[in-house]
């Protein structure tokens, strides 16, 4: 599988070493944010990852090859061009068999983390069912991928645009245990709370290490959801969320949007309508994962 990976010299290092590797996603740098905060956001998360002790991997696909780890040109690139597809678990091959550029999803980068041995990764908020999938069948590969590949990740909960009842039951079905760092309750990526419980509580980052080491050794395949929630000071109101989502929802459905190009607008537009304050709440939320993630990776390192 190396034949399609390049993998920085610090993380290669690092994985010889045994020491601790944080995966980053790229979607968020080209489709989840505008220039410049994209870049910076991406830039300070991986700062906040080695202030933790760890490595930060950065995965993305650049002239088809996957890139594990970025440089600060290439996440200045990946901020500001505009020839970035979205690359999820149907993309790869074609994304890297045309030397294509990709900011992948977390479908793609737990793929691409998983081959370049990195069991730990970081995002903002999962996909899942979205709203009305009784009719569409819009489900996130994510949730398939969650059940399949050995990485665990940690994020906000699911994305508050999604049916969050319905992801929790295809996360159940498909055998993917879902954690809460520090709640009982599954935070909502804008609000830390859903009304929907997790299965599991664990305060801190080595017990979760612990789950994680016995999990694979017990040959259990996949991975794990980690859900943690948004600083308090830094939560939505849930009304005005709310009815952000369902005129976003709203507007997408008259404008026809369906698949991978629906959660970045509906993102968008709920940023719009809120003034802005949607993008400064999950900025913060990605940088709170970050330092969570990266407690748990050093953690995990430790039990290898």
């Amino acid at each position: 599988m190396t034949d399609y990976l390049d993998i920085k010299d610090e993380v290669s290092e690092a994985l010889a070493s045994g020491r601790a590797v944080v995966a980053l996603e790229s979607t968020i740098i080209s489709h989840g944010m505008p220039y410049p905060r994209n870049v910076e956001t991406a830039l300070a998360v991986e700062e906040i990852v080695r202030k933790g002790g760890a490595v930060p991997a950065t995965i993305a696909i650049l002239g088809g090859r996957i890139k594990i780890g970025l440089s600060r040109e290439e996440v200045e690139y990946l901020g500001t061009a505009t020839n970035i597809l979205k690359a999820s678990r149907r993309d790869l091959a074609h994304i890297v068999s045309n030397g294509l550029n990709g900011a992948t999803t977390v479908a793609a980068t737990m793929i691409a983390a998983n081959l370049a041995g990195i069991r730990v990764f970081v995002t903002g908020g999962i996909g899942g069912v979205h709203r009305g999938a009784e009719n569409s069948f819009d489900i996130s590969a994510d949730l398939q991928e969650l059940a399949a590949t050995n990485v665990a990740v940690i994020c906000a909960g699911a994305k508050s645009i999604l049916d969050i009842g319905l992801t929790l039951e295809y996360l159940e079905t498909m055998g993917v245990p879902v954690a809460g760092f520090g709640t009982d309750d599954l935070p909502a990526f804008y609000i830390r709370k859903s009304g929907f419980k997790v299965d599991y509580r664990y305060d801190d980052a080595e017990a979760i290490a612990g789950v994680l080491h016995a999990k694979w050794k017990l040959g259990l395949e996949g991975g794990m959801v980690i859900a943690n929630p948004i600083p308090e000071e830094y939560e939505m109101d849930p009304d005005k969320i709310d009815a952000a989502i369902t005129q976003a929802l709203s507007e997408a459905d008259k404008k026809g949007i369906k698949g991978k190009e629906t959660t970045p607008f509906l993102l968008d537009r709920v940023k719009q309508i809120t003034g802005g304050d949607s993008l400064e709440s999950n900025i913060q939320l990605v940088y709170n994962n970050a330092r969570v993630g990266t407690e748990i990776a050093v953690a995990f390192s430790k039990l290898k």
